[in-house]
């Protein structure tokens, strides 16, 4: 998605969520609620989740590799979503990117898959991964996250959620 207006000198927020696996909680869409932007990480698994998600605010959504059905064949394994003067690259397994970012010029990188939610700044990106808002896996906290974006600048933000 690319915005065509000046955004540089607003601050958003942007909702981060991943591997819900067909489990949307009442948790999840409170801790979005506000969000100018959401992203989702993938491994959705039902539709009707990103249908819930663009009530909140617009969505930009890749596929996992649970995410099966024409709807989810719809979906793109990669997305950038472009506010302003910060660009953010979306996908779902972190392992299978092959990009150069520095040079291509994302100020972070979104990602899922592994259900661990972490964050870490690296040669001037920011990897986020928001976890697992789904059924829990393992011992896994529940969580989702925020990034902050004010111009080129963007903070991370974890929220674990209740079981």
């Amino acid at each position: 998605m690319r915005l065509s207006r000046n955004l540089t000198a607003r601050k958003f927020t942007v909702g981060l969520i991943s591997d819900t696996h067909g489990l949307l909680r009442p948790g999840a869409v409170e801790a979005l609620r506000g969000s100018d932007f959401i992203i989702h990480a993938g491994d959705i698994g039902d539709p009707e989740i990103l249908a819930a998600l663009a009530r909140l605010a617009p969505v930009t959504a890749v596929r996992g590799n649970v995410d099966r059905g024409s709807w989810a064949a719809a979906l793109p394994e990669t997305a950038v979503l472009t506010i302003g003067d910060a660009a953010i690259f979306v996908t779902h397994n972190l392992a299978a990117l092959d990009r150069d970012l520095l040079t291509a010029g994302f100020r972070a990188v979104v990602s899922g898959h592994s259900h661990h939610p972490a964050w870490r700044e690296q040669d001037g990106v920011l990897f986020v991964n928001p976890g697992s808002a789904g059924p829990r896996r393992f011992t896994l906290p529940i969580a989702l996250g925020r990034l902050r974006v004010a111009g080129k600048r963007m903070t991370a933000e974890l929220i674990e959620l209740e079981a």
